[in-house]
């Protein structure tokens, strides 16, 4: 009221001032324009935002619009203007008086929230000019907060101390959290075509249970609404209408839910008709649809229609293509007509590929990840596949491909966009493995090194890492170096150097002490998009020591020091989406290596070795089935008459078959009861893992089985060994934490038949 009186007074004013100023003293000039009262707010800050200015001929309507510009900016309560002679013309005096500024903002009664989260979600601030207007939207986006805590019948309130004389404002916000509300039961009316059973299924609010909390979400509430009338829709019946109705009791302790659902009638999907289209056949067009007549209609399933035949032009090059769905109701049928009119516009070849956003890889290395060349039609799938590819270097968070004109409309440039990501990394600290017990570690990595670019030594697509670690059972030394394009050629070369030392510690399957150095060379081959070679050198010197004295014979012959050299090659078929975080695709390796022989050493063996893994993604790739299976077989041959007991292989534990001790599956010496590791090895997983929050928390399910025999015809001979369990997947600054517990299947020795927990925390390169 007091804002709308001095607004009146003003014009008045203004009014009145205008009428005297007609009768000659219209044309004066401003010769002086002062502000006063004001304190908080600059001169300048309100000169700035008025249109009168010293030195131009006074006018009436630019001083009314000064006026409501003023008060526009919402810092005043009350603006009065003198306009008065002053030397051979007129002074404008605009006189303010300002809103007093937030001195303190009081939360009281918050028990549930921090006084800081709601003061960042408040609109009134501390410093900032107090607008009683924006109290009750604070009072509504508290309340939506507690709401969203499940204190459904929070009640907020406030109040306000001004200080005239200081010109400062006190505002107390009064919460009373009363208690959470839980559901005790939800009722279901109107669902005359769907059982209870499949609605609950779709709706994440639950009343209170053994195993749910129970508590009332408003937020929550809502969104399953929406989910529920998204389903029906989806099911064809696009007159939905739901409602809801609520019942307190027990001191507003309980309530009821009553979800009321108004089905209509269910539309099906009539004729569908394509218009436009002249590269592609109606059967061509037809065959990817995924909604045919007589489908319940779906508007998302029409749109989405859509989009597939424009990616199918897309594929060929038409990457101007326009699809336009348009749903029309037959009045004669009662069913739902379809018409996709498709604008397929002309072929589009690329001219030019520009790299974009690029400030430490080369364009070099990216352009040979690309799948898509100059002059070329545009090709979608190519696209795609230069994408995923570019991805999985790891150097980039963003990619995205935009095109741009050129003179000729037939051709368009192409502009790779990227934002790069942090690609080196120092990190040092410890870690817990159920393996490796306490353990420290300091490691230096760079995934785009340039060993050539000096100083930052970075952008040329190399990898690079030094590592060493330290522990109660293990230590390691590690040295890694490779380029995917060795001199510019698409041959990989590598190298690795490392010194491994593992203690005597049965708990984790060594009964002896085991020291490896050695190193080995690598060159590979990409031949296609998802296939590769490689081939292996490896010299390794293995030190046996502090073996017990009461062990087998052929375990005690190894003692002592002797040299491993050995050539292998392998062959690596490789489709996963991500490399880093797969959630669909394949994977397999497999090869052979040769010890000894040609290639010297102690040691004369064969050993083959083979895995693969198939991905599954559920529910927008939420859920993530993973199945892998993992197989191996060595003998000796030439002047050797056994396998070392350090190139066997070995199962059980983190990493095998969880709910079994470190290596406890397969052979073990008769008196000791070490493990001595056997000369074939079957092993197959399954797991599925599902979000808890976000993509930082993740949990699992899973399946082990599998078993080492002791000679390598022996293979798939004296059954399997089963675990299962669960687990938890954790994101973290330093590096995954991996935790599962598992439980052996099989019927074992008492001490052994237990559920186990394995825990390690390592960190990303």
């Amino acid at each position: 009221m007091k804002r709308l009186s001095a607004a009146i007074i003003c014009t008045i004013f203004i009014f009145a001032s205008s009428l005297s100023f007609s009768q000659g003293e219209t044309f004066k000039e401003v010769m002086l324009i002062r502000v006063k009262d004001n304190k908080a707010i600059a001169s300048a800050v309100i000169l700035s935002k008025i249109k009168t200015k010293v030195g131009a001929v006074f006018s009436q309507d630019v001083l009314n619009d000064d006026l409501r510009r003023l008060y526009a900016l919402g810092f005043f309560t009350d603006i009065s203007i003198d306009v008065s002679d002053y030397e051979d013309g007129l002074a404008v005096t605009f006189i303010v008086e300002e809103k007093p500024l937030i001195e303190k903002i009081d939360i009281q009664g918050n028990e549930s929230l921090k006084e800081i989260n709601i003061k960042r979600e408040m609109k009134s601030k501390e410093g900032e000019m107090f607008d009683p207007g924006r109290l009750p939207q604070d009072v509504a986006v508290i309340r939506g907060l507690y709401e969203k805590k499940g204190f459904h019948l929070a009640d907020i309130d406030y109040s306000t101390q001004v200080d005239k004389d200081k010109n400062t404002a006190v505002v107390t916000i009064i919460i009373s959290e009363e208690v959470l509300v839980k559901i005790k039961r939800i009722f279901l009316e109107g669902n005359e075509h769907y059982p209870d059973k499949k609605i609950f299924g779709l709706i994440t609010t639950r009343p209170d249970t053994l195993f749910t909390s129970g508590y009332f979400k408003k937020d929550l509430f809502e969104e399953d609404l929406e989910k529920l009338t998204a389903f029906y829709q989806r099911e064809g019946y696009l007159d939905v209408k739901l409602d809801s109705e609520v019942e307190y009791y027990n001191e507003n302790k309980n309530m009821d839910i009553t979800i009321m659902i108004e089905e209509g009638k269910k539309y099906l999907v009539g004729d569908i008709f394509i218009a436009g289209n002249k590269i592609f056949t109606q059967d061509e067009i037809r065959d990817i649809f995924k909604l045919t007549r007589n489908d319940p209609f779906s508007q998302e399933w029409m749109r989405l229609d859509a989009i597939h035949i424009q990616e199918i032009y897309y594929k060929k090059g038409y990457i101007m293509c326009r699809v336009f769905p348009e749903a029309v109701h037959n009045e004669e049928t009662g069913r739902i007509d379809i018409k996709y009119s498709i604008n397929e516009d002309k072929l589009i070849y690329i001219d030019r590929i520009e790299i974009a956003g690029n400030t430490k890889t080369k364009d070099v290395v990216i352009r040979r990840e690309l799948r898509v060349y100059p002059g070329e039609p545009f090709n979608g799938e190519d696209i795609k596949r230069s994408k995923d590819r570019l991805y999985n270097l790891g150097y980039f968070e963003a990619i995205s491909f935009d095109t741009e004109k050129t003179d000729d409309p037939a051709r368009r440039d192409l502009v790779v966009n990227v934002k790069e990501t942090k690609t080196g990394e120092f990190s040092f600290g410890g870690g817990y493995s159920s393996i490796d017990k306490l353990i420290g570690f300091a490691s230096v990595s760079q995934r785009n090194f340039d060993i050539t670019n000096f100083p930052t030594f970075t952008g040329g697509g190399q990898n690079l890492t030094i590592r060493s670690e330290l522990g109660f059972v293990r230590s390691n030394y590690f040295v890694s170096w490779s380029d995917p394009w060795i001199f510019g050629f698409p041959y990989s070369f590598g190298f690795d150097f490392y010194r491994t030392t593992h203690k005597r510690e049965r708990d984790v399957g060594y009964g002896w002490e085991e020291e490896r150095w050695g190193g080995n060379l690598s060159v590979g081959k990409e031949f296609t998009d998802w296939l590769r070679a490689s081939v292996v050198y490896r010299l390794d010197r293995v030190k046996i020591s502090d073996m017990p004295q009461d062990i087998a014979f052929d375990v005690q012959r190894e003692e002592g020091s002797n040299y491993l050299s050995s050539m292998g090659g392998y062959l690596t078929f490789d489709t996963r989406d991500n490399v880093f975080n797969p959630t669909e695709g394949f994977f397999a390796r497999g090869g052979v290596e040769d010890a000894g022989g040609i290639f010297f050493g102690d040691f004369d063996f064969l050993k083959y070795t083979g895995r693969v893994s198939r991905y599954f993604g559920f529910i927008d790739k939420n859920l993530v089935l993973e199945l892998k299976a993992r197989a191996g077989m060595v003998h000796e041959y030439g002047d050797s008459d056994h396998v070392p007991i350090y190139e066997r292989f070995y199962a059980g534990g983190a990493g095998s078959i969880r709910g079994y001790s470190e290596r406890g599956v397969g052979p073990r010496d008769a008196i000791t009861g070490d493990a001595i590791g056997g000369e074939s090895l079957l092993i197959g997983n399954a797991e599925l893992t599902f979000p808890i929050y976000k993509n930082l928390i993740k949990g699992a399910v899973f399946y082990d089985i599998g078993n080492v025999w002791e000679a390598a015809d022996d293979l798939g001979q004296s059954g399997y060994k089963h675990g299962a369990g669960v687990g938890v997947r954790v994101k973290t600054p330093i590096g995954p934490v991996r935790v599962d517990w598992g439980y052996p299947l099989e019927e074992i020795s008492q001490e052994e038949q237990k559920g186990r927990f394995y825990f390690s925390v390592s960190h990303g390169f």
